[in-house]
């Protein structure tokens, strides 16, 4: 067997109408190498995002030149493969054309055997404007597509959206909390196959049916012959063997294998037990010696959505292995606009964040891109469970025979990729488009139909229905089988008529609710709106001062300057931040204030709706909120910056995600509800220990609750009228401490409030922190003479904390250990905080 990859390196780049090359990093684009070469300003700075848009206007180059060995030419099958181009790139090789690239989420190659050399090669690619690639396209088409998310204006393009005709990133014309930056360049790695006889293209785990007892599969190899001849194809995971002769034809051959594993290690996502992966090898032999391998890592589980008809509408949940899951988790975006400066590192800390926040689901949302490979190992490894998007988003997209054509060939690609990954639980069409559009109902959707003739909506509708009820349902069918696909989120069910299109109270298929948020709604609509899996929901925040100051000057640190308003991509996001604001909490002393005091109040917001989702299991059984991540520094509603520093919110899910939970409802009139939701597989059996306390720590009343609830469920145990609780003592300056207990210990706390925290009586605590002996200087225990709310403790080397953002009460000692974050794959490792700082609420709030 002999296959050779050999990677091409040693790029340069320029403008196709200069003269000066620069140096190229590959895999990277236009944008990072200029930056690198100093000819523009970092563009995340300041207002620099306008300053680079000039940059996809224009076309670039770039061009390597190489050697390479005999041993690589002899061989009698050589290919230029290229993991990804973006976007529309023509290729000549020593001078001969070999390919045009028009998709960045392809990969794309070419056989180069007759055309390369000894010495004196030469790649050269011509990356073609974006811009000016597809204005013609909207000049032909005679008609604008909806594309709401598209900033033209920051472009310099007027109203002229042309996002929708490019097969490349949604995102990079810009977002509602993301810079338009359109790039162009080498995005994945470039390489030169060699290969004789016979090479393994792909090798697919087909999962049939999969129990504790057994799991049925066929392993489908796809295999490149270079003749017509004999062979046997061995088979291999942990000790099992399987073997099958096979008569190959010369070109592409598919051979199946069914077999089957007795008592199978079963893949679990985080919370139900181990996320178990077995890796598969296949290997061709002929004439008993070994002419090609291929290996692949999967998991082996069982993966369905569940939608059938209950009294209420329509289950919407994923079962995994037999069990219905209650999917906690997030929305992901990339994590860069930028996307080669995403490091192994970074994802790895994206990754083992969700994971350690009790998540076991994330939403790679279909504005983005089809994640690169490590994302989804790094997904397997940690059992977290993939709904994955297909890349279309808030737009309404061209159905010319060329872009069908071209998404046909994206989606074989992209299912075919990533179908070993266990993690990928459900595919689905696009983001928000059904609902935007709402064909069957006259006055629904976003306004976007009513712009356009009925002939012309029946066109466009006819162009979506192309894409999304037939190319990519096949797709995922013919090449990933038995994995659920979802047309569009949100959405009720296929109808066909106006039952089809979600609302904030369908009883059927996935909500995004953005009452609260858009509509200044309150947060307690988050406990009315609860639907069957709450695929978005939201709150913004602010990144915290160090994060800000990354991109803004003291001088910039005010809420209209220029810099904050460049910041903040969501047009009326800063007055709403501060409009709720003042609605629930105290004025900020100052800006950094106003910076701490966005992000309670988003933990506080996404706390009410998480908690308000779960306590509904199982009518409700996913809540993912909106986001995960960023892809540059900016007020936006993710739970983690763009340096992954851990906001208020990703503590707060961390706490309300947990595998066991209290949750305290108090929105019943003057009563409050208790529950306790658990996930695990197994019945609890516990108590629930209840004080009420003042401001000092002093217990007022208590009692005690024993509990036993059943395994994977959500049960109300107790409820108690406020004033049978309070019993005529000051509601400012009163709270309830309840305490879940379970096998000896303390499982779950919640702190209820009877009063409004703008009204609470607070007083300045005293804090104090002791290192915990024995802890090697990396665990504290803090204490507090007073009630302190939402305790942020931050620290001089970067990391994140056990907890954060607590409520700190008198007399009840809460222990917290630091992790650095460093360059190393290791997440999370225990390690020494260097300086420590902690402040609480009262020292945020304009003095009274």
């Amino acid at each position: 067997m002999n296959r050779t990859k050999w990677v091409v390196n040693d790029w340069s780049f320029k403008a196709c109408h200069e003269q000066e090359w620069m140096h190229a990093k590959v895999p990277g684009c236009v944008h990072t190498d200029l930056l690198a070469n100093a000819k523009i300003p970092d563009p995340f700075y300041g207002t620099n995002e306008k300053e680079v848009q000039w940059i996809d206007k224009q076309d670039w180059e770039y061009e390597s030149h190489f050697d390479l060995s005999e041993e690589l030419l002899l061989l009698p099958q050589l290919e230029l493969v290229f993991g990804g181009l973006d976007t529309y790139a023509d290729v000549t090789v020593n001078g001969q054309r070999v390919l045009s690239a028009d998709n960045m989420f392809r990969v794309w190659k070419a056989d180069v055997k007759n055309i390369l050399k000894s010495s004196g090669n030469t790649i050269h690619i011509r990356f073609r404007s974006p811009v000016q690639e597809d204005l013609p396209k909207l000049e032909k088409l005679g008609y604008a597509l909806p594309a709401s998310n598209d900033q033209s204006e920051v472009g310099g393009l007027g109203e002229q959206r042309i996002s929708v005709f490019a097969r490349k990133a949604p995102y990079h014309y810009g977002w509602d909390w993301g810079p338009r930056f359109v790039t162009s360049g080498i995005w994945r790695e470039v390489w030169i196959e060699g290969w004789e006889d016979n090479r393994i293209q792909d090798l697919f785990i087909e999962q049939i049916d999969i129990t504790p007892a057994e799991a049925l599969l066929k392993a489908v190899t796809e295999i490149e012959a270079a003749a017509e001849g004999e062979g046997m194809i061995r088979l291999q995971t942990e000790a099992l063997i399987w073997e099958q002769k096979v008569m190959l034809n010369q070109g592409i051959n598919l051979i199946e294998i069914p077999f089957v594993i007795s008592n199978p290690k079963l893949w679990w996502c985080r919370g139900l037990g181990e996320a178990h992966l077995y890796e598969f090898q296949v290997e061709l032999l002929q004439h008993e010696s070994l002419t090609a391998s291929r290996t692949v890592t999967t998991g082996l589980r069982s993966a369905k959505l569940v939608r059938e008809k209950d009294e209420a509408g329509s289950t919407f949940y994923v079962e995994l292995n037999g069990v219905p899951v209650f999917a906690k988790g997030a929305n992901h975006i990339p994590n860069d606009s930028f996307i080669t400066e995403v490091t192994e590192e970074r994802y790895r800390h994206e990754i083992a964040t969700a994971a350690a926040s009790n998540m076991n689901m994330l939403r790679v949302w279909g504005g983005g891109i089809y994640e690169q490979d490590m994302f989804y190992r790094l997904c397997d490894e940690y059992g977290l469970m993939v709904w994955q998007d297909f890349m279309f988003a808030c737009s309404m997209y061209p159905g010319d025979e060329a872009f069908l054509l071209n998404v046909h060939a994206e989606a074989e690609e992209n299912v075919k990729r990533l179908r070993n990954h266990p993690s990928v639980v459900i595919w689905c069409g696009n983001n928000e488009i059904d609902t935007a559009w709402s064909h069957y109902t006259e006055g629904g959707g976003w306004g976007w139909k009513q712009n356009y003739t009925p002939e012309l909506r029946d066109k466009i509708w006819s162009d979506y229905e192309k894409i999304f009820h037939n190319i990519l349902p096949v797709a995922v069918a013919k090449h990933a089988p038995g994995i659920p696909y979802w047309p569009s989120s949100p959405m009720i069910d296929l109808t066909g008529d106006s039952k089809q299109h979600a609302v904030n109270d369908s009883a059927a298929g996935d909500i995004h609710y953005w009452g609260v948020w858009h509509n200044v709604e309150p947060f307690e609509n988050y406990n009315i709106y609860v639907g069957r899996f709450m695929s978005e929901y939201g709150f913004q925040s602010f990144p915290e001062y160090k994060s800000v100051r990354s991109y803004a000057e003291e001088s910039d640190l005010e809420l209209e300057s220029p810099v904050m308003l460049a910041h903040q991509k969501n047009g009326q996001g800063n007055r709403l931040i501060k409009q709720y604001m003042d609605m629930y909490m105290n004025e900020p002393k100052d800006f950094p204030s106003f910076l701490y005091m966005s992000q309670v109040l988003q933990a506080e917001a996404m706390k009410m709706a998480i908690e308000s989702h779960r306590r509904r299991k199982p009518y409700c059984m996913g809540t993912l909120y909106w986001q995960m991540n960023d892809c540059w520094p900016v007020a936006s509603w993710a739970g983690m910056d763009y340096f992954g520093r851990w906001k208020a919110l990703q503590y707060a899910a961390k706490r309300s995600f947990r595998d066991i939970a209290l949750s305290i409802d108090g929105t019943s009139g003057d009563g409050l509800d208790l529950y306790v939701i658990s996930d695990q597989l197994k019945p609890f059996a516990g108590s629930i220990h209840l004080r009420v306390m003042d401001m000092n720590g002093a217990v007022l009343d208590q009692r005690t609750v024993p509990i036993s609830i059943k395994p994977n469920t959500s049960s109300k145990v107790y409820s108690a009228a406020a004033e049978q609780l309070l019993q005529d003592r000051d509601m400012r300056n009163t709270f309830l401490l309840a305490q879940l207990e379970g096998s000896g210990e303390v499982l779950d706390n919640q702190v209820h409030y009877f009063v409004p925290m703008k009204e609470l009586a607070l007083e300045q605590p005293a804090i104090e922190i002791h290192e915990v002996e024995g802890s090697g200087g990396t665990v504290f225990e803090l204490s507090s003479n007073k009630l302190a709310k939402h305790v942020w403790l931050s620290s001089e080397v970067e990391g994140c904390f056990s907890d954060n953002f607590f409520d700190l009460v008198p007399g009840m000692p809460q222990t917290v250990q630091f992790s650095a974050r460093t360059e190393s794959v290791t997440a999370f490792i225990p390690a020494k905080p260097g300086q420590l700082f902690v402040k609480s609420m009262t020292d945020f709030i304009q003095s009274r």
